[in-house]
């Protein structure tokens, strides 16, 4: 086949594929789109006052009349009561369904209309979300805890072994690697920085990962690398990088499924008090790096990520931003307080709705909120106000916390999510971070 036929095959393959994404859109506007959303749009609200929830659809731009939708009201606790429900019916204008709180926190609006209730739609409003405070208090024993841990973590040499990465950038390098940490499973990350950075001239940044089983990624120890930074990230498991997909497969279904509820009975066997000492072990071997700066700590992740970001934060003082995205780990006791906990659900709860005792007492030693507490880092946060992952409330019970300068992304109508705008504005308050450090002699 010839150059020429070739040619023209791949742009009748490109006319078609246009064509059919032009025929999707066509046929997605075509079909009833519902919509509900507040009647303020930062959708915030002081306690007491009322919220509205709009509701409406179209079909073809315009609006369906006579069309029964069901709704539900809740405190993001399926089936919590004393919350509004019901029916209505669609006209011309949005149907109205008014709610109001009267202590801090987050009310959602859930949505159902069409056949089987197929179309679904959520909204959520806050209700002065700067106030939600700790579920419980803090345990009179949490610093000592945290510091015995680190004792023994120190006894542990930090041995590292390094092996080359091979990528294209010529202008930085790229390492595997594995540095000794307690309890078995080492740190497990890829290193980039500048080729031939000059001593104590780099900040750091430490990449940490969301829930699942998976290898480091190079790509952001790369993105760091390139922005001048002594930049590293870790997986959350102590795990090899690299390997083939199955690999990842096998552990996710074997040795480390359910690995978030492992050892929840006992602070001592919880499954993230390894994962937390790791954080610390990370930042020991980066700051023993000749090329790092002496004063710049940065910590960014998402979800599972943006907890550890949390916790690096307050459990070692040497971070100095922390960048906490749609944070997990978050409120492991907000059913205490007759509230929604954040992810993983690590306390079981009771039909009755009141949290299982043991699981409830160790999961406050690994709960992000007892963390941020301590955390006199800067920070950015980004909070989903629809998130039934790590629900808005859990991360405003971190964020009021935080005791450093810090600025919060409210997104009202995001779920659990990390768009490109957001972690585009986190690199951003990156950054800017490193760029404040480097003027402050």
């Amino acid at each position: 086949m010839t150059q020429k036929h070739m040619r023209k095959i791949g742009s009748q393959i490109f006319t078609l594929a246009i064509l059919l994404f032009v025929q999707h859109l066509s046929l997605a506007a075509d079909q009833p789109q519902l919509k509900v959303v507040t009647d303020r749009p930062d959708a915030i609200y002081k306690t007491g006052e009322e919220a509205r929830f709009l509701i409406s659809m179209t079909e073809n731009g315009k609006p369906v009349s006579g069309q029964t939708v069901s709704y539900t009201v809740d405190n993001f606790i399926p089936g919590a009561t004393g919350f509004p429900s019901g029916t209505l019916t669609l006209g011309d204008k949005p149907a109205v369904v008014t709610v109001t709180a009267e202590k801090p926190g987050f009310v959602r609006c859930i949505v159902r209309a069409g056949d089987k209730k197929k179309l679904t739609k959520i909204a959520a409003a806050a209700f002065s979300p700067l106030e939600v405070g700790l579920s419980l208090p803090v345990p009179d024993d949490f610093d000592q805890f945290w510091a015995n841990q680190k004792k023994e973590l120190a006894a542990v040499p930090a041995k590292a072994k390094l092996e080359n990465v091979e990528q294209p950038n010529q202008n930085i390098v790229c390492f595997d690697v594995q540095v000794d940490c307690l309890g078995g499973a080492p740190v497990s990350g890829y290193l980039g920085k500048p080729k031939n950075a000059k001593a104590k001239s780099l900040p750091i940044v430490l990449w940490v990962h969301g829930a699942g089983v998976r290898s480091s990624s190079l790509a952001n120890a790369v993105k760091g690398a390139n922005a001048g930074m002594l930049s590293m990230d870790i997986n959350a498991h102590g795990i090899p990088n690299g390997k083939p997909a199955q690999f990842y497969k096998d552990l996710t279904q074997g040795e480390l499924k359910g690995y978030p509820h492992a050892g929840r009975e006992s602070r001592e066997t919880t499954y993230f008090r390894g994962m937390f000492l790791r954080l610390v072990r990370a930042l020991d071997f980066l700051t023993a790096q000749p090329e790092w700066d002496g004063k710049t700590i940065v910590v960014s992740g998402h979800s599972q990520g943006g907890g550890q970001a949390l916790v690096a934060g307050g459990i070692d003082d040497r971070v100095t931003f922390i960048a906490t995205g749609v944070p997990a780990i978050c409120d492991h006791s907000g059913r205490a307080a007759g509230r929604i906990n954040g992810w993983p659900k690590l306390v079981t709860t009771f039909p009755e709705g009141k949290p299982k005792p043991q699981q409830l007492k160790a999961g406050q030693y690994v709960d992000a909120v007892n963390f941020a507490s301590r955390c006199k880092a800067d920070a950015i946060m980004s909070v989903g106000f629809i998130d039934g992952v790590c629900p808005p409330s859990s991360c405003y019970a971190a964020y009021n916390l935080l005791k450093g300068k810090k600025q919060v992304i409210n997104k009202p109508l995001m779920g659990h999510a990390a768009p490109q705008d957001i972690q585009t504005a986190f690199f951003n308050a990156i950054l800017e971070h490193v760029k404040q450090q480097a003027a402050a002699k």
